[in-house]
């Protein structure tokens, strides 16, 4: 299997659609921190070399595309908070990162591509979801790779904050580490409380 393209992005512009965004979202999984989502507008014309899906690049490779992104993409981040998250579930939260990730564009893209299998019920934009699109469109390899970066950085800058709790290293992912943090230094104002191993160390309190 090849690496992403550019084919979904190019057959929306031979139909007349100029602007395309790809759109991606990460921290569905973790229990602490927000929900991240990109949307990523790249110009045809300077698509920068390497772009995948965040995870199959490592720290330096992310970071080094995402410079160049900035200079010769549309990018914008938009998250949903943790109280959210708990309010109207992951599923949901998730999908309001990615709606307000869209309406952060300068202007309205003609069309997203969206990763995964659903399109976010408030995104009035015409939309196509692709099932694993951060492994087949640049657009939203690029969007996964801002996203991925920009929810590192704040569940880093929450380590600080919360010492012990390993945030730098596991990015609030249920990780063992992560696990025993919770169970021995209690849960934090970032802890997602709808999350069964966070909900049943607060029943037990």
């Amino acid at each position: 299997m090849s690496g992403p393209d550019f084919a979904f992005e190019a057959d929306l512009i031979a139909r007349g659609m100029a602007r395309v965004a790809g759109v991606d979202e990460v921290g569905r999984g973790p229990l602490a921190g927000p929900v991240t989502a990109a949307a990523v507008v790249l110009d045809p014309a300077r698509i920068p070399k390497g772009l995948n899906d965040s995870k199959k690049l490592s720290e330096k490779k992310r970071l080094a595309l995402l410079e160049e992104l900035m200079t010769c993409a549309e990018v914008s981040v938009a998250h949903a908070s943790v109280e959210e998250i708990d309010d109207i579930n992951i599923l949901r939260a998730s999908h309001l990162a990615m709606e307000r990730a869209v309406a952060g564009l300068s202007s309205p893209p003609d069309h997203c591509l969206i990763d995964g299998n659903l399109i976010p019920r408030g995104l009035t934009i015409p939309s196509t979801a692709v099932v694993k699109g951060d492994a087949r469109s640049v657009s939203i390899s690029a969007a996964s790779i801002a996203a991925k970066i920009a929810r590192d950085t704040i569940m880093r800058d929450l380590a600080q904050q919360f010492p012990g709790s390993g945030w730098d290293s596991n990015a609030g992912y249920p990780s063992k580490s992560h696990i025993s943090a919770l169970q021995t230094l209690g849960v934090t104002p970032h802890h997602r409380r709808s999350f069964k191993p966070v909900h049943n160390i607060l029943c037990k309190d």
